[in-house]
């Protein structure tokens, strides 16, 4: 059997090996960075810490007018449903790449794409989450209307993390095939993963019903994944596991405090 031929009259298998030496990829380890207890345990916090934040923030009106006025009369509750939100954005980023290690070992091209394109969406709403506290911070000092003002004159104004809006949304459907192509998802759990594309981004966005929708499907896509690795064996004992949970614990608060000091 002879090799086809290109127009160019180069064989093909030649032509497609140097098409793919433009972005040479490599099979990945299963289990590489970010590691099984921390990838898993991020797969099952972050979209329940989402969505834990756009419920408490879904009977407010999605625009940002609205969730100002809201700030004004219920600080706490809104102060929670965003940070609630934006932790579980924080924690996603380690479900993301545990998730792309694990595609990587049958379809890396899919896998580096993928998980490229998502941690950048991921950075881009940690901008938009800064954002948001610093007009909160104005409704603070100058009260709702000030600050609705404000938000207004620089609306849609450009950023460098502008570029990253498109990888907001085409990250987890990138993931969301690779993972299928690669045994990691079945068929409805992978379509679950993809409709995480449909969250709403920008900045001081509400929650609407696709918001839920678009949750729900990370959390059917991602916990169950983050359970079965974290109960995989081996297994630490109670003991470990306790030092392990009191451990990191306290350096979270030990940062937070030193975050607050500087």
């Amino acid at each position: 059997m002879t090799a086809q031929t290109a127009p160019s009259g180069e064989p093909t298998t030649t032509l497609v090996a140097r098409l793919r030496s433009l972005l040479p990829v490599e099979r990945w380890q299963a289990l590489g960075f970010p590691g099984r207890w921390v990838g898993g345990t991020a797969m099952v916090l972050g979209p329940l810490l989402m969505l834990a934040g756009a419920l408490l923030r879904a009977r407010v009106h999605f625009f940002y007018p609205d969730q100002l006025a809201a700030f004004q009369e219920r600080p706490v509750l809104m102060s929670a449903a965003y940070g609630l939100f934006a932790a579980g954005n924080v924690l996603l980023w380690p479900a993301v790449v545990a998730l792309a290690s694990r595609i990587g070992t049958r379809r890396p091209g899919w896998a580096l794409w993928g998980g490229v394109l998502a941690v950048s969406g991921l950075f881009a709403r940690a901008f938009h989450a800064g954002v948001d506290h610093l007009a909160f911070q104005l409704v603070r000092a100058q009260g709702a209307d000030a600050a609705t003002a404000a938000v207004s004159a620089g609306y849609g104004a450009f950023h460098v993390f502008s570029a990253l809006n498109l990888a907001v949304l085409a990250g987890w459907v990138v993931l969301a095939v690779g993972a299928w192509r690669a045994g990691v998802l079945g068929a409805w759990r992978a379509v679950a993963l993809g409709l995480a594309a449909m969250l709403p981004l920008g900045v001081l966005k509400g929650t609407t019903p696709l918001s839920l929708l678009a949750l729900a499907g990370l959390g059917v896509a991602l916990v169950p994944l983050g359970v079965s690795l974290l109960r995989a064996r081996p297994r630490p004992g109670r003991a470990t596991a306790l030092r392990w949970v009191t451990t990191t614990s306290l350096v979270v608060v030990v940062l937070t405090l030193l975050g607050q000091a500087g």
